[in-house]
């Protein structure tokens, strides 16, 4: 018997359809003009697969939907709010994300399996309770994480550990807090509007998604204060805080109509978010037909991610850092270096713990052709150019250990930056009497990368997508033709002078922030910094959009400081964090516009939840800091018998001595050392056109999948990261993105991305168990055995170099300057 898929009738060309909502009518290209000009427009979308025909358009019945879709979800079926349900996977249309009407649901399967196309307009979201439990977990969230960051081990309190544990409290406040109603000003309000919703739930999550970084401002203060010695206000530190964090969320109103209105920008890591919460909310205890419920997925893989971590994290971690082949060979500096997992390449392959596994990203999400560039781009570079350039010397590189992201001084140890500083600037009698600044190959070559990376970004935005963004420029939500962004026209949007006043307020104090302290920094160098920032936001935006790889630009932000304003290390850092955070925090902040555009959150109810929680974590951390700076004793410090330890603030104060205080002129610049690496400017901007051409001419190959600035960007974590992340992550997602997706679609459909957050939930709620019930009992509990010892009693732990140094005792030139 056939399906209610295979019996519906093919609508043809001539049919013009006028949906529920009186949006146009638009026709089927199936003429060859039409045809062609159909992959043109899509040739630019790898998400879209242009092997199937053209979408064939059925009438919609939308509205009718909406209406019988209260916001708890209970009179609908089980199986009715996912599409992944409704489409059978044994035709081959099931796979192709165009047999689906575009405008009637998304063509996208990834959309499909986690997001619900209906909505109820009038679920309460804009409640005390969403209010006052935001804040509440804002403040937990960005305070803890904070704290954790200073230390050493630690852990990270993830948006995901929200998410879970906001649920019992929203539903406990539904079960207690008074319903009665009241009269204020004419507006009728309740601190109960009745159970707790889905849009409570996601406005809670986005607050503390928003503040899990915390302000990135806090580095350059520390590093002021605990590397320099420099002493700054309060209200120095405040200002920079509130002034950098904020001032990226100005430019959310232009990146709506690029990155969160148009159907092709899918937002991998939005669409997880999405399957999780409607997992958490749909039909509680209901049962499904003839599978699993997703509930019930979601709890039993959580439980086997929480109870599997205590093997690779604490019983036996061996299994995490898998380097089985220096096990073999413990003392041999040749075969550590390839294999091992600490200081080398990697090329173990395995490891059994998926924090390592998503070290760079869960695989689950990460769609398989941005994937397969990363792949391919790892092992061309790291596990075939790197070897060869570390065992040939290039850069002297053979007296250090092939993967560290530490900068090194001529006798082979990490470099010292107080070693050539005085008051706050470079001493060249001081540098020239300590030593010049020497890297590990695999850092070397990510600056290399860093350097092709934004360029082939920028070029790769002007092939591929210069009309479409030309064009987006006139467009509004009406335009937007999928399902999503009808429904979403219910809502008022946010008017543009929001946006316009939160950058005005925002630079405002920013530049206060920069006159009141000796920061080094001119205001007209902050402006570039702002102008950079907003230039490259749209492209990493649409580039994170669709692959759910991130850009990471703090590297180019210090080369460019630190050639524009050198000498000034303070200048240099709060250069590189306008300039990066501006742009991260547009990004960071057009994704959870796009997780609201999913879940049908309320425009302006996101933005003010967003910009809210943002400027309350930056004060509340910013004290936080202070106060940690100022009564923990030796913080910062290699022994400091807590572990308060500061690794990610140590590097990033040896960062503003290698840009901002010997800076790049004395690296890269012509007759340097690593001078060759400014080539990456070149390849990265030329890259990209021979594939661009190709794919234009061959628009049904493998051309059009070949991306890159993933290619480039990919390698961001490279170092720390190596082999055993990478691979790992990549062969997980040939499993799951590839194999699964290809012959188990159904199965892929209603579970990949609730493993996905199962996976990261049960491993995250594992850490934090461990970390307070075994890492701070006592001084910290340790389960003494080989499995725990194998890894570290190596030459790849032990960061042994290939040669040693030389019969002079230092390595490099007599004389530097």
């Amino acid at each position: 018997m056939a399906t209610n898929d295979e019996a519906r009738p093919y609508t043809s060309s001539t049919e013009r359809v006028q949906n529920a909502t009186g949006l146009r009518a638009r026709i089927v290209p199936d003429v060859p003009e039409d045809v062609e000009t159909f992959y043109m427009e899509h040739l630019n979308d790898p998400n879209y697969d242009l092997h199937s025909r053209p979408p064939s358009f059925v009438p919609s019945n939308i509205e009718e939907k909406s209406k019988k879709s209260p916001y708890d979800l209970s009179e609908l079926d089980a199986d009715s709010q996912f599409d992944s349900d409704r489409y059978s996977g044994d035709r081959p249309e099931s796979r192709n994300s165009t047999a689906i009407e575009f405008d009637d649901e998304s063509p996208y399967p990834e959309v499909r399996a986690a997001v619900a196309s209906t909505d109820d307009v009038n679920m309460p979201v804009n409640t005390f309770r969403m209010w006052f439990l935001g804040i509440i977990f804002a403040l937990l969230t960005s305070g803890l994480n904070q704290v954790f960051a200073m230390r050493y081990p630690s852990i990270y309190v993830t948006g995901i550990v929200t998410q879970l544990v906001c649920l019992p409290f929203g539903r406990g406040l539904a079960r207690i807090l008074p319903t009665t109603r009241y009269k204020t000003f004419g507006y009728t309000w309740t601190l109960n509007p009745g159970p707790f919703s889905i849009k409570e739930h996601v406005c809670i999550t986005v607050m503390a998604n928003v503040v899990v970084g915390g302000a990135y401002s806090t580095e350059v203060v520390l590093t002021q204060r605990i590397f320099y010695g420099q002493s700054v206000s309060i209200a120095y530190q405040l200002l920079l805080a509130v002034g950098t964090q904020i001032f990226g969320f100005s430019l959310g109103g232009l990146l709506r109509q690029f990155v969160v209105w148009p159907a092709s920008m899918i937002w991998p890591g939005a669409l997880v978010n999405s399957a999780l919460f409607h997992t958490l909310h749909k039909n509680t205890g209901r049962r499904e037909r003839g599978h699993m419920s997703r509930e019930r997925f979601f709890l039993y893989a959580t439980i086997g991610a929480f109870v599997w971590y205590w093997f690779p994290g604490y019983i036996f971690t061996g299994l995490s850092m898998f380097s089985w082949v220096c096990w073999i060979v413990p003392r041999n500096v040749t075969v550590n270096a390839l294999f091992g997992t600490a200081t080398g390449l990697g090329m173990s392959i395995l490891t059994f713990d998926w924090t390592m596994i998503a070290f760079i990203g869960s695989p689950l999400v990460t769609p398989w052709w941005s994937q397969m560039n990363t792949g391919i781009g790892f092992i061309l570079i790291f596990w075939i150019i790197a070897p060869i350039l570390y065992f040939t010397n290039v850069w002297n590189s053979a007296y250090f250990p092939i993967s560290s992201r530490l900068a090194w001084d001529n006798t082979g140890m990490p470099y010292q930056a107080s070693a050539v500083i005085t008051d706050g600037r470079l001493d060249i009698a001081k540098y020239s009497a300590y030593s010049p600044v020497f890297m590990s190959v695999t850092l070397a070559i990510a600056y290399g990368i860093s350097f092709a990376t934004l360029p082939a970004v920028i070029v790769h935005t002007f092939l591929w997508f210069r009309k479409d963004i030309a064009r987006r420029f006139r467009n509004s939500l009406k335009d937007e033709r999928d399902i999503h962004s009808r429904l979403m026209q219910s809502y008022d949007e946010v008017p543009m002078w929001w946006y316009i006043i939160v950058g005005l307020v925002s630079f405002a104090l920013m530049c206060v922030a920069i006159e009141i302290e000796p920061t080094q920094l001119p205001i007209w160098a902050a402006v570039i910094a702002i102008i950079i920032a907003s230039i490259l936001t749209i492209p990493l935006a649409m580039l994170q959009a669709i692959t759910n790889q991130q850009v990471p630009t703090q590297v180019m932000m210090q080369l460019i400081a630190g050639y524009m304003i050198p000498g000034r290390p303070f200048a240099n850092t709060i250069f590189k964090t306008i300039g990066f955070i501006t742009s991260s925090q547009a990004v960071n902040f057009a994704a959870d516009l796009k997780l609201g555009h999913y879940m049908k959150v309320p425009p302006r109810v996101m933005f003010s939840v967003q910009v809210v929680a943002a400027v309350i974590a930056c004060i509340w951390v910013t004290f936080i800091q202070d106060w940690m700076l100022t009564n923990i004793e030796d913080i910062c410090s290699y022994d400091q018998k807590q572990g308060f330890r500061c690794p990610g603030s140590t590097s990033f104060a040896t960062a503003s001595v290698l840009w901002g205080c010997i800076g790049p002129s004395r690296l890269f610049s012509p007759g340097a050392p690593y001078s060759i690496l400014l080539w990456g400017f070149l390849i990265g901007a030329l890259l990209p056109i021979p594939f661009y051409l190709l794919a234009r001419r061959y628009p049904l190959s493998f051309w059009r999948y070949i991306n890159i600035p993933v290619f480039f960007a990919g390698l961001g974590a490279m170092p720390p990261a190596s082999g055993i992340n990478y691979i790992s992550w990549l062969t997980t997602g040939f499993i799951f993105n590839y194999c699964i997706r290809r012959w188990r679609f159904r199965w892929w459909m209603r579970n990949n991305y609730i493993l996905s957050a199962a996976l990261d939930a049960g491993t995250a709620i594992a850490m934090v168990v461990v970390f307070f019930a075994l890492g701070l009992a006592k001084g910290g509990i340790n389960f003494e055995w080989w499995g725990n010892t194998v890894w570290i009693n190596t030459a790849d732990a032990e960061g042994l170099p290939f040669k040693n140094l030389p019969e002079s005792g230092f390595v490099g030139p007599s004389s530097w300057s």
